[in-house]
């Protein structure tokens, strides 16, 4: 049997549509909260960006708050902690590691909400806190010590960076900062004025860690 001459002799491939994952989704959904809120975000229009049926989405997640814990881990992924200085003392390890959760959550200001409602409980992070917590002791430090400084830490960042997301995002709608020739323009519009928005956040974690370590002597 000879070929058809009106055939190339390699056809292309066929073009693919992407393979939905769980994870394919969360970064998904993190794309679409970042560029248009988490007030205007549906599982329906996720469904509906990603090139599938609208209701595909629940074959991997149950329900938009399951989805979110997946867009929790997303952000915790871009910590990427397996960089982090952990050949060197605790203290620049967990500086590093706040520094970083500052820098992402920032970054994702829309979906800094999400990560501070829910814990994250991806094997990634698991095994980022055991790791965290067996250097503290490797240092003297009892675990239930290590974990409430952790947990200290943790949430001192967390709320920083919610604080910081909700005032920026305020910001862009609305602003009443007194001009300097205004009457109301007083002592803390003036020291407002010399200062930057998130400049404290390296203050406050260098405080905390110096108080940790005085505790823990």
């Amino acid at each position: 049997m000879t070929a058809d001459p009106r055939l190339p002799g390699r056809l292309p491939e066929p073009p693919t549509r992407p393979t939905l994952t769980r994870e394919y989704l969360a970064v998904a959904a993190l794309a679409l909260i970042d560029a248009h809120g988490l007030r205007k975000f549906s599982m329906r229009k996720l469904g509906t960006a990603v090139g599938f049926d609208p209701m595909a989405v629940y074959r991997y997640y149950v329900d938009q708050e399951d989805l979110f814990d997946g867009v929790a881990e997303a952000l915790f992924t871009e910590i990427d902690v397996d960089t982090l200085p952990w050949d060197g003392p605790w203290q620049e390890l967990a500086r590093q590691y706040c520094l970083r959760l500052r820098d992402i959550l920032l970054r994702h200001p829309h979906a800094v909400q999400v990560f501070a409602t829910r814990p994250v409980r991806s094997p990634a992070s698991i095994d980022t806190g055991v790791k965290m917590l067996a250097k503290l002791h490797a240092d003297g430090i009892l675990p239930a010590d290590a974990l409430r400084m952790v947990r200290c830490l943790r949430e001192f960042t967390i709320g920083h960076a919610l604080a910081i997301a909700v005032t920026k995002l305020g910001a862009e709608r609305r602003s009443r900062k007194p001009r300097p020739d205004s009457p109301d323009y007083n002592l803390l519009a003036e020291a407002a004025d010399a200062t930057a928005l998130d400049d404290h956040f390296e203050i406050g974690l260098t405080a905390i860690l110096r108080g940790f370590r005085h505790s823990a002597d």
